[in-house]
């Protein structure tokens, strides 16, 4: 990690990538523009599979969950996935209310029927024959509220949907980069961003710098008048990502590709977390509800001390 600088001047900053989950552990969609709410990005993990139990399942279960790509198309979620029909999801569509879990938390969602239960098992099943297991799947319930944990966030109250417990995860490209060269080193290839399934990806820190910020603030843009003087935006990171064994899984693939643990293990290890390794930061969203994101936009960054 670098320096933190003498200075307590901010640091220039760029948001270089934004993505979304719209289901807790499927791939991802990168968007050019995106709304932000008290809960992180729009539409981000609001969906979430679960077992029998109501308990939510991953790829940490389910390494093929990285395969089912989602979209946007004419009001519906649109779900495709190696040998399936596509799967349709209305936007405004639920069905019966359940309670769920999610870690910790028991949440209120909606079941998403018949059809998109049996669509989950059928393809997270595929491989393993004979397994008696159903699967369903579920949408969070925006009256619900769940909060971030208060010892992270210095009391502060920061809702987040069924992300694993945080509204936002916030990415150097910079972090990528350097886990690529040193791969590079070692004789293998280089990993996707995909793998580590941050929100959003900033420009112009060095490595992991992200680890020191203790603020970022962007500026609201109106068309042809550029930036407003106030930033619009303010979030604020709390928490080093601990990493699992995600980012160990093929986005490509689906199957298990062990390059990217024991690397980290090598230099990644967190006293913040007890040795933990971790890459990236959990985030929360201090002011900007209802603001928009763009890919390109500019803003600041503070240090802080960790």
């Amino acid at each position: 990690m670098s320096d933190l600088p003498s200075s307590d001047a901010p640091v220039p900053l760029t948001i270089e990538q934004l993505w979304i989950y719209p289901i807790k552990s499927c791939a991802g969609i990168r968007m050019r523009h995106i709304e932000l709410l008290d809960t992180g990005l729009e539409w981000d993990r609001a969906w979430m599979v679960v077992d029998e139990r109501g308990e939510f399942v991953s790829q940490r279960e389910f390494p093929r969950m990285a395969l089912v790509q989602p979209r946007f198309r004419m009001g519906h979620l649109e779900l495709k996935a190696p040998g399936m029909l596509s799967l349709h999801l209305a936007l405004d569509g639920v069905e019966s209310a359940c309670k769920v879990r999610v870690w910790d938390d028991e949440v209120d969602a909606y079941d998403m029927g018949d059809v998109a239960a049996q669509w989950f098992t059928d393809f997270l099943l595929a491989d393993r024959p004979g397994r008696a297991q159903r699967l369903r799947l579920v949408r969070f319930d925006p009256d619900c509220r769940r909060p971030s944990d208060v010892r992270w966030t210095g009391g502060i109250e920061a809702p987040n949907q069924f992300s694993d417990g945080y509204p936002l995860l916030i990415l150097s490209l910079a972090a990528l980069d350097e886990l690529n060269e040193r791969l590079r080193v070692l004789g293998h290839a280089a990993v996707g961003i995909e793998r580590f399934r941050p929100n959003i990806v900033l420009g112009g820190l060095h490595a992991h710098d992200e680890d020191r910020l203790s603020a970022l603030h962007f500026h609201a843009i109106t068309p042809g008048q550029g930036a407003d003087q106030a930033p619009a935006v303010w979030l604020q990171p709390v928490k080093p990502c601990a990493r699992c064994s995600i980012p160990d899984v093929d986005p490509a693939t689906g199957e298990a590709d062990v390059r990217v643990s024991p690397l980290l293990q090598t230099y990644r290890q967190d006293r913040r977390l007890m040795g933990a390794v971790t890459f990236g930061m959990n985030a929360i969203v201090r002011q900007g509800d209802g603001q928009m994101l763009y890919e390109g936009m500019s803003g600041q960054g503070r240090w802080g001390v960790w």
